[in-house]
């Protein structure tokens, strides 16, 4: 059985590029695009690993990573938050995709 992600992210663009990378590694993935609709579909059942937008229409990430974090059921999920970033502050050094799975794998195999 592959791990379930669930990609929180409500720009659709990014969402696709998502999907399309972690669905070619072999990832089961669901995607919700609100912050509201995402607390909802937790609460039915917990993926593996969220893929966090920081800014969501309906509650903000930052807010559902809050909720996630005071329940016990979710309290240990493995969180990746994603941020825009327009001043260019943060410049996140370049990731291939397999870096990027080697990193989502290992945090969430402790």
């Amino acid at each position: 059985m592959s791990a379930r992600i669930l990609v929180v992210e409500d720009e659709e663009a990014l969402t696709t590029l998502l999907r399309y990378n972690l669905d070619a590694e072999g990832y089961d993935v669901e995607t919700v695009g609100r912050g509201d609709d995402a607390d909802t579909r937790l609460k039915e059942h917990v993926p593996d690993l969220i893929v966090l937008d920081w800014m969501l229409p309906g509650l903000s990430g930052i807010e559902l990573c809050r909720r996630l974090r005071a329940r016990p059921e979710t309290r240990s999920l493995p969180i990746i938050m994603l941020t825009a970033n327009g001043s260019g502050a943060l410049q996140p050094a370049p990731m291939t995709t397999s870096s990027s799975r080697s990193r989502c794998l290992n945090c969430w195999r402790g």
